[in-house]
């Protein structure tokens, strides 16, 4: 079996690149509530405030979670941009709808408050007196109340507890009116609990949640028909391969990563480079993933060729200018499905080739940039020139 790491996706936000340059121990010792904190990580702290818009508060909060969590040092930027958005969410969600009662209109001005202070567990409990107070209306308190379920998911997901989000938004889905008009909303609601199953399934090995996020893309898929919303069924398709890719990787048949392969293909129907090029791209890049680790499990090169092709395929399009960091990573699997075809044939051209491509995401993937990716990416390279090494002596 190749030690090559397989599976790099990262397109990255604007808000990753603002805090992606900050080393994972840095952020790993501004964790914990600690008063005594060095002028130098109070101006560290005072800087991720102002990029992530948090107030001190919930700059506090968003640390002690992960320290909560036992977030990997490696992972902590992303999950601290994670865990911003979702505060901008719980903001940019603060409203109160026509009609509501005083009451439910001062409990939700103390959400707010509660959110603004960083007190997350209380702003979970306000909304269940909110939720509490809505469930006696009629149907437009069952609006309502699908929103605030919404919102404790949006506060669960900010807190990382990825299986009680899910549970929220599957709430808020059931219980809005069954009219048309509401099938928009409950097709987001539906869409938020299938990928915080997701992320679940992902994050923690919890193949019971990949399992279940499964069952609800393909359900989606079904709510977005292909005829009447093209793009929003790709998307599907797209979410759902994606689980089944996760859950492949961890059993030892091929029958979810081939299932992947299929709903992949068809994405690309619908995602055509004319229409969403970049999206084209990584979903040319997700299948590549697919196919890589489909040729991993065989001893043909047939699967490992198709992940090549789909690979410069994808930098077409997904190129160093447009977005360096995706480039960077799709050059690593280029780089990955290539020294596998090297391992398997007598010549040194595919492990040349592979060098090329490893130093090529290395140009971007410096270790003030990314250190956790430039770290692996350097792995293979190194593995790979050892390799060549080897063949070039007999």
């Amino acid at each position: 079996m190749s030690v090559f790491n397989l599976s790099v996706n990262l397109g990255g936000t604007s808000r990753q690149s603002n805090i992606i340059g900050i080393p994972p121990e840095q952020l790993a010792a501004l964790m914990g509530q600690h008063e005594d904190h060095s002028e130098t990580q109070r101006k560290l702290i005072a800087r991720l405030e102002r990029d992530l818009d948090l107030n001190e508060r919930q700059m506090r909060e968003a640390l002690r979670i992960l320290g909560e969590n036992d977030v990997p040092d490696e992972h902590l930027g992303a999950k601290l941009v994670e865990i911003a958005g979702h505060f901008e969410n719980l903001r940019l969600g603060a409203s109160v709808d026509p009609g509501e009662s005083p009451a439910i209109v001062a409990l939700k001005s103390d959400v707010q408050k509660a959110i603004d202070a960083g007190e997350l567990v209380k702003a979970d409990a306000l909304l269940e007196d909110v939720a509490r107070a809505q469930s006696y209306s009629v149907e437009r308190s069952a609006i309502s109340l699908a929103g605030t379920l919404a919102r404790r998911a949006e506060i669960a997901l900010t807190r990382l507890h990825y299986g009680e989000a899910a549970a929220h938004f599957a709430s808020a889905a059931a219980v809005l009116p069954s009219a048309m008009e509401h099938d928009g909303e409950r097709i987001s609601y539906l869409i938020g609990e299938a990928s915080a199953l997701s992320q679940q399934g992902d994050e923690f090995g919890d193949n019971a949640a990949l399992l279940s996020a499964i069952e609800r893309l393909q359900r989606l898929v079904t709510l977005t028909p292909r005829a009447r919303v093209p793009l929003s069924w790709a998307m599907a398709q797209n979410n759902l391969s994606n689980a089944l890719v996760r859950l492949g990787e961890r059993e030892s048949g091929t029958a979810r990563l081939e299932e992947a392969v299929v709903a992949l293909r068809s994405v690309l129907e619908e995602r055509t480079r004319a229409r969403v090029p970049l999206y084209w791209a990584k979903t040319l890049n997700n299948l590549g993933n697919a196919l890589t680790t489909l040729g991993e499990r065989e001893s043909g090169t047939a699967r490992l060729e198709e992940a090549v092709v789909a690979f410069r395929a994808a930098l077409e399009e997904r190129t160093r200018p447009r977005v360096p960091l995706a480039w960077a990573g799709t050059q690593n699997n280029l780089g990955t499905a290539l020294a596998m075809l090297g391992e398997r044939e007598s010549g040194t051209a595919r492990l040349e080739e592979a060098v090329v491509a490893f130093r090529a995401a290395l140009e971007e993937w410096t270790v003030e940039a990314t250190s956790y990716w430039h770290e692996r990416s350097q792995r293979n390279l190194a593995h790979c020139l050892a390799l060549l090494e080897q063949r070039r002596k007999q």
